[in-house]
């Protein structure tokens, strides 16, 4: 069974960090690209960041450039996401996610949900003002 587990969720003030980390289990993704999104209550799903499997390329949502990083350590099959200057907009359930492919072909297809074929349930992130 495949498992992804997100941690690391919490309350904090604006302007405060958060790191969020997502266990993986039951099959390695070291080779496969892995990703972040949230959604907001009452708000469709969006796209937070993606990373490829050697970490070398990240993609990141324009609003989010300069404050959110995305990393993996693929010794120990977990995905993680460095949230500082934290907004009350960021405010949202985030999950993470992971595809069986290798890559994608298009850059684009690292943005979109329905490329990704494995979930978690979400850690939630709530930043007070």
């Amino acid at each position: 069974q495949v498992h992804l587990v997100e941690s690391g969720g919490g309350l904090v003030q604006a302007g405060g960090s958060l790191r969020l980390s997502c266990a993986a289990s039951g099959r390695s993704f070291i080779d496969h690209p892995m990703a972040w999104f949230r959604q907001a209550s009452g708000k469709d799903r969006e796209f937070v960041s993606a990373i490829t499997w050697s970490g070398d390329t990240t993609y990141y949502a324009d609003s989010l450039k300069g404050r959110f990083t995305i990393s993996r350590d693929n010794t120990k099959n977990t995905l993680y996401l460095q949230m500082n200057s934290l907004k009350p907009e960021d405010t949202a359930a985030y999950f993470c996610a992971a595809t069986v492919k290798h890559f994608f072909y298009e850059d684009r297809s690292y943005y979109a949900a329905n490329e990704y074929d494995f979930w978690g349930q979400g850690t939630q992130v709530t930043v007070s003002s």
